[in-house]
């Protein structure tokens, strides 16, 4: 157990690490982005191998949204990697932006070791918090959408693409130890809908592949464990905790997961612990250390800024009851504004309380208090 122990520790230690001088992490995380950045056109183009600085990124490199980026990532698509990226991409995710048109994002083989080690971190960090280490020798339960939706033609190439869940999921089976029931290439094969019926038959495969064996957790979106709970007690007369005797939830995907779907959350499957995870499309930015209801960010990794009414901050710079929108560097995408809207608690905790919309804060606010949320 101590060699594992140790195993844990050298995965969470820079995270951990990175807390304690987030200034000096991000600085550190800054030059590390630049140097890949400087290998790409679009880096060139913005001198990223002379800047030394925060402030001289600041200067050379804008923010940048989805729409502002396209053009690049569309010669991506076409073949030119090197306009925005180091290597080629080892898959391209979909979204759908708060217009409803559909984003793709570029994922590369350095990007997805970043995304998986820091997906893992609130579970690993968990295991080693609560001595639980039984709960990485059993199943995880598999709920994701499809790795793999469809095709797209741009120019004389065509691309595949998928949801980043199902895409964490292909790359963690093959690539760690992890012990996911169904694999997600049985999802795969189910196809990539998203009607009712598509789910149904997800859900089913889930269940009969799982029931039985001795499922310890439960790491996804969070409304489709929602709905594979639901579906358990409607079809099958059960909820998830009368099947499996799960330690651990680790949600994603959507706002308001401690004051919101938490009661719903333990009502399907039981008293298990929930570590939150806080991601998007475009990488996993955070995830929940210890009881506290927040999440803390993966300063090691990513380099995180928020645009405020006072001006872009730093993301550790933010006070207590300050918000902003989210702009994340990544090993892909400088300075990119991804349209959520975070919250600082103060002391590295902070929560993402939805999507940049008008009155964002002031509908939190109202979801707090309609859910009864203490604090």
């Amino acid at each position: 157990m101590s060699e594992m122990q140790e195993a844990l520790k050298k995965l969470v230690q820079p995270w951990h690490e990175a807390l304690k001088d987030p200034e000096r992490a991000q600085e550190e995380t800054l030059q590390r982005l630049l140097t890949l950045y400087a290998r790409t056109e679009y880096g060139a183009q913005h001198k990223a191998g002379k800047i030394g600085s925060i402030e001289g990124y600041r200067l050379a490199f804008p923010i940048m949204t989805y729409p502002d980026y396209k053009p690049i990532i569309q010669q991506v698509m076409r073949g030119h990697y090197q306009a925005l990226l180091t290597e080629p991409p080892l898959g391209w995710a979909m979204t759908r932006g708060t217009s409803g048109q559909p984003k793709y994002i570029p994922m590369t083989e350095l990007d997805m070791q970043y995304r998986g080690l820091c997906g893992a971190r609130g579970v690993l960090n968990y295991v080693l918090r609560t001595g639980r280490f039984h709960i990485l020798e059993g199943y995880c339960l598999n709920t994701t959408f499809p790795s793999v939706v469809g095709t797209l033609k741009v120019g004389d190439r065509e691309i595949t693409y998928g949801y980043t869940s199902g895409l964490y999921a292909k790359y963690s089976e093959a690539r760690t130890p992890v012990k996911l029931v169904p694999k997600q290439d049985e999802i795969d094969a189910l196809g990539a809908g998203l009607s009712e019926q598509d789910w149904e038959r997800r859900f089913e495969l889930t269940y009969q592949r799982a029931r039985g064996k001795p499922v310890t957790m439960l790491v996804g979106v969070t409304q489709t464990m929602l709905q594979f709970g639901r579906f358990l007690r409607k079809h099958h007369g059960l909820y998830p905790k009368e099947i499996w005797q799960m330690d651990l939830l680790s949600p994603s995907s959507v706002a308001g997961i401690q004051y919101k779907y938490r009661p719903a959350l333990k009502a399907l499957y039981g008293q298990v612990d929930i570590v939150e995870i806080y991601g998007a499309t475009e990488g996993t930015f955070s995830q929940q250390l210890d009881e506290k209801p927040g999440v803390v960010p993966n300063y090691d990794v990513f380099f995180l800024e928020v645009e405020t009414r006072q001006g872009v901050k730093m993301l550790y710079d933010l006070r207590p009851g300050e918000y902003g929108s989210l702009v994340v560097s990544t090993p892909t995408l400088p300075r990119y504004k991804i349209g959520d809207v975070i919250l600082s608690f103060g002391d590295n905790y902070f929560r993402c309380i939805g999507r940049e919309k008008p009155l964002a804060y002031l509908r939190y606010l109202w979801d707090r208090l309609w859910n009864w949320e203490p604090g």
